[in-house]
């Protein structure tokens, strides 16, 4: 019995830059077919030039993750290209600072409806054609800003807790249908994240930028884990070792994790 047209199928938003394009290069490399999205065309354009010389039937569209109707017009095209969809991952979003009482209301809906309702937009238009298909594969990229609890990126971290109870309770819904679900919570890593960064405090975005550069864990590596989690059926992944241990941690010591923010934060 041969395979159906959408396996090795894969959908990625935000897949202009960073962990998006090295996930798209990562599986077109693999021989899988590649749509690559994202809310700049243009970048969309460029990771599916670079992945052209791969084979596949590879395919590039504009998708702002905020409007239904890019997530409609994605679901149409993958239902003609492949007949449905392996594995879809939610990897769009924006990042943000500041702490509860400074940051606008205006920056808390524009980084919810990004980091949190566009991922959930992408569970809700896909989770029904894998139930159909009883197989396939759902990535939703959070941070471990949404497991730390740190201070002073209020929003931020709260849309990224908000990935990972939806999470939660999609590997529960979709379970007996065959369906694994993954959420990745990487720490600090150099990508295009920071184009639409916003921050209540000069100097933020400089102090971010060097963090990132100095992680020592590369988009390239987060993909690669990622693909493996999808191949090993794993839930949480934590990408940076010094996350594993924070997490840890703050489950079996939460006061003294607590503590520990603290005398940092004051410090």
């Amino acid at each position: 019995m041969t395979d159906p047209k959408w396996k090795k199928s894969i959908a990625i938003t935000g897949a202009g830059s960073g962990f998006g394009e090295a996930l798209a290069l990562r599986y077109a490399a693999a021989g899988w077919n590649v749509a690559v999205t994202d809310i700049d065309e243009q970048r969309a354009r460029r990771t599916h030039v670079a992945i052209e010389h791969f084979d596949g039937r590879h395919f590039f569209m504009q998708l702002d993750i905020t409007k239904a109707d890019h997530w409609q017009q994605l679901q149409d095209t993958v239902e003609q290209q492949w007949g449905g969809l392996e594995v879809l991952v939610n990897n769009a979003g924006v990042a943000s600072a500041g702490n509860v009482e400074e940051t606008s209301m205006e920056d808390w809906r524009w980084v919810l409806d990004i980091d949190l309702m566009g991922v959930v937009r992408g569970c809700h238009q896909f989770a029904g054609m894998m139930k159909r298909q009883q197989a396939g594969h759902i990535v939703n990229v959070s941070s471990f800003a949404g497991l730390a609890g740190l201070p002073f990126v209020a929003s931020y971290g709260v849309a990224k807790a908000g990935v990972v109870a939806l999470s939660e309770a999609l590997r529960l819904e979709m379970q007996p249908h065959g369906v694994g679900v993954t959420v990745a919570c990487p720490a600090f890593v150099k990508t295009g994240l920071m184009d639409s960064f916003r921050s209540t405090k000069p100097g933020t975005r400089a102090k971010v930028t060097k963090w990132m550069e100095a992680s020592g864990v590369s988009a390239e590596q987060v993909a690669e884990a990622i693909a493996e989690a999808v191949s090993r059926n794993t839930f949480l992944l934590l990408t940076h070792p010094q996350t594993r241990a924070a997490w840890r941690w703050k489950r079996w010591f939460p006061e003294r994790y607590y503590k520990m923010l603290a005398k940092r934060t004051a410090g």
